[in-house]
């Protein structure tokens, strides 16, 4: 199999499993427009940085979005792409586990995640080609694992896709996306 038809195949398994990770929120939108849907939706706000989906729950499950190493971080607390790929990951799963927590959740409730990682495009930092590539990416997964395996009690951590991408909004060299079941469903906000 050549590099480009894997390239290609690669990129089509992370199409599918983004498509797929999106399916549970196309149908918990498909009620009439006024209509609260079937298990109530809540959105949980991601703080100051730039929101890239909703993360919400439905009928117990709460779908975490887009979660990259900005999010939910002030603008004046930003990384750049420029950062050590660990701080990238301990940010990543920092705002994470904040996510899965106001939801009512927590890190061994995690069911499934889809970490996507990519190598930093900067004017300053050369990209790497052929084998240099491979092995950049392969030192970013073994990065990952150390710090990703320190959330989660012994045998707790869910199941896990990851996948190299060409690049991920937000400056962020990491970006989770998963589901996780509630345990103790937040408290609806006082009517005032």
């Amino acid at each position: 199999m050549g590099s480009d038809t894997r390239r290609s195949f690669v990129g089509r398994i992370a199409a599918l499993t983004t498509f797929l990770s999106a399916v549970p929120k196309l149908f918990a939108q498909q009620t009439a427009p006024g209509t609260p849907a079937a298990g109530a939706s809540q959105n949980i706000p991601t703080g100051d940085a730039p929101c890239r989906g909703s993360s919400h729950t439905h009928n117990g499950i709460y779908y975490v979005s887009g979660t990259g190493a900005n999010d939910g971080y002030p603008k004046d607390d930003h990384v750049l792409v420029t950062d050590p790929f660990e701080k990238h990951v301990t940010r990543t799963m920092d705002a994470l586990k904040r996510s899965v927590e106001r939801a009512g959740s927590n890190m061994d409730s995690i069911i499934h995640l889809d970490v996507f990682l990519c190598l930093p495009l900067a004017d300053t930092i050369p990209m790497p080609t052929a084998k240099a590539r491979f092995d950049a990416h392969k030192a970013q997964y073994d990065a990952l694992n150390k710090i990703y395996g320190t959330y989660f009690s012994p045998v707790k951590a869910p199941s896990r896709a990851c996948m190299a991408v060409e690049w991920i909004p937000g400056d962020s060299l990491i970006e989770i996306v998963g589901s996780a079941l509630v345990v103790t469903p937040p408290a609806p906000p006082a009517d005032k």
